[in-house]
């Protein structure tokens, strides 16, 4: 059985940064980060292969985010800057059994999803 972990939400001012992490049980994965507000669909946000070697932004967080990750843990990071308002939602990290140098954007093409971890940032 495979499980995500998430942890690192919370509560931070616009300008400010959090990271999240994302620990995995059993083999390597592509891995990916979504986040979904109220009353919104779930989004991609960013996706990094198995290897590390390819990642994908969404263009709303291009330049502020960056997805990166730790093999020898098993664990995935996402490193949040610069945050705004609009980047409150529910953050979640996913895995897809796809073996892909492509990382794939869309929730469905994801197997294994965390429990989810709160993100606010006020004005």
């Amino acid at each position: 059985q495979v499980q995500l972990v998430e942890s690192g939400g919370g509560l931070v001012q616009a300008g400010g940064s959090l990271r999240l992490s994302c620990a995995a049980s059993g083999r390597r994965f592509s891995m990916g980060w979504f986040r979904q507000a109220p009353g919104k669909e779930r989004e991609f946000v960013a996706a990094i292969s198995w290897s590390g070697g390819s990642t994908n932004y969404a263009d709303s967080v291009k330049g502020r985010f960056t997805i990166s990750r730790d093999n020898a843990k098993n664990t995935v990071y996402l490193q949040m800057n610069s945050l705004k308002p609009e980047d409150t939602a529910v953050y979640y990290c996913a895995a897809t059994a796809s073996y892909s140098l492509v990382v794939p954007t869309q929730p469905q093409s994801y197997n294994y999803w965390g429990q989810g971890t709160q993100v606010t940032v006020s004005s």
